[in-house]
């Protein structure tokens, strides 16, 4: 390939050219001989001074482009005119906008922002985002579900977003970050699953295990008990029709309870989002085949025979 012409110093090839910025030069540190003039500069035209944040921007480019919205957000606004070549014979001004953000544009911008905040409030990485971005425009372009609310709509494209990545939520954790009651999400899932013909790979108790556990507090070796009786509960068949979260829940009590880091159904309960009323259903299930679900190399702190019978 071709390679950029360097500059140097004729004398002294090797030496590190030192650029003075004020005068625009590039000089030879060995010999002082003044190798390149006019630099160009590169940083900003002006100083922005502490006191002068609340004035107007000096920047002359706009937002990064935005692909989501339409023409790429690459518009040009024209100010009003102010001398007398900005006006034709009538007054009127010779130079408008053609177009000002259409309410599609602002209604998508609107709803782009609330899912950032969402996403915030739950620590949710930036390709999780997009992802909910792309799923809420082609619901919004379609427009299969008019009559529902926006917010709604990016709540349920969150849920779906975090199930496809591999990272799910449970509905009240994306309930508790939007302002839709889970009813309303749920029904928007539903829709625009069907909407867009895509599907979600099933949630299984194993998605939640390590983010419940480590809210908990609770050591790894507890965590990995937790998922394997989990998962040993569902290949036996202990526990048919329940909710993966509250047989995660019951796993996670059991375990726990079973070992040195001992922790109430209420804890467990507030973290998993599920009442103790559930928590007990589905460990009552899991309870009478307890010794055959624990992982073999499991070190012991209270024995099956003592856990609690609830």
């Amino acid at each position: 390939g071709l390679s950029l012409p360097r500059v140097t110093c004729p004398n002294h090839p090797d030496a590190c050219l030192v650029e003075d910025y004020r005068a625009g030069d590039m000089i030879c540190p060995e010999c002082g001989l003044v190798v390149g003039d006019r630099v160009i500069d590169v940083g900003s035209e002006w100083r922005t001074f502490s006191n002068e944040k609340a004035l107007k921007d000096p920047s002359r480019v706009g937002d990064a482009q935005n692909p989501l919205l339409n023409g790429g957000d690459l518009t040009t606004m024209i100010s009003k005119g102010t001398g007398a070549a900005s006006f034709d014979e009538f007054g009127n001004s010779k130079y408008q906008n053609r177009r000002t953000m259409s309410s599609s544009d602002r209604a998508m911008l609107n709803a782009f922002k609330e899912i950032s905040t969402m996403a915030d409030r739950i620590n949710l990485p930036r390709n999780i985002v997009d992802r909910t971005n792309n799923l809420f425009k082609q619901v919004y372009e379609q427009k299969s579900l008019k009559g529902r609310a926006n917010d709604a709509i990016a709540s349920a494209c969150l849920y779906i977003a975090c199930r496809q990545e591999g990272v799910p939520r449970t509905f009240k954790e994306i309930c508790a970050v939007s302002r839709i009651s889970k009813k309303e999400i749920g029904r928007c899932f539903k829709l625009i699953l069907k909407a867009l013909e895509t599907s979600v790979d099933l949630i299984t108790s194993g998605d939640f295990m390590s983010r419940f556990c480590s809210n908990l507090g609770l050591p790894k070796q507890v965590q990995m008990a937790a998922t394997y009786i989990a998962r040993k509960a569902v290949d036996m068949d202990l526990v048919p029709g329940r909710s993966p979260i509250s047989v995660a829940a019951a796993a996670i009590y059991m375990a726990s309870q079973a070992s040195a880091e001992k922790k109430t159904q209420k804890e467990i309960g507030d973290i998993a989002g599920v009442a103790d009323v559930t928590i007990r259903q589905s460990y009552r299930l899991i309870y009478p085949r307890a010794a055959e679900l624990f992982p073999t190399d499991f070190k012991f702190d209270t024995p099956v025979e003592k856990l609690p019978q609830l």
